[in-house]
């Protein structure tokens, strides 16, 4: 299975290691770049989503609108970042716009610049 930048995938992220970790089978965006996803790399930087929708919450959150096969509104979670096994793709939801993804990247610059 290859993930691509920008698209929508559901997620097996348990066990989690944390109280503060997002855990649960959830979409999730791939963020990782394409060198590494179409390669043998056995890991893939993710942000998880929520449909636990807090407003006015950039640059930690970033809203969604549901698309495709994403059934619900959605707040990406800029600050849960984090790299998962390829294991954990369950399947493809959809895909961001390039504009989303442009979004994606200001606002992670804001929360970690």
């Amino acid at each position: 299975m290859t993930v691509c930048k920008g698209e929508i995938w559901l997620v097996n992220l348990n066990p989690i290691k944390k109280n503060n970790e997002m855990g649960k089978i959830r979409p999730a965006v791939v963020y990782q770049n394409n060198e590494l996803n179409h390669s043998d790399y056995p890991t893939t930087i993710i942000f998880p989503l929520s449909t636990f929708l807090i407003d006015d919450t950039e640059p930690i959150r970033m809203r969604i609108t549901k698309r495709d096969a994403l059934e619900q509104n959605s707040d990406i979670i800029i600050t849960q970042i984090r790299a998962i096994d390829n294991d954990r793709f369950i399947k493809k939801l959809g895909d961001l716009t390039q504009e989303e993804v442009q979004k994606i990247k200001t606002l992670f610059d804001e929360v970690v610049l």
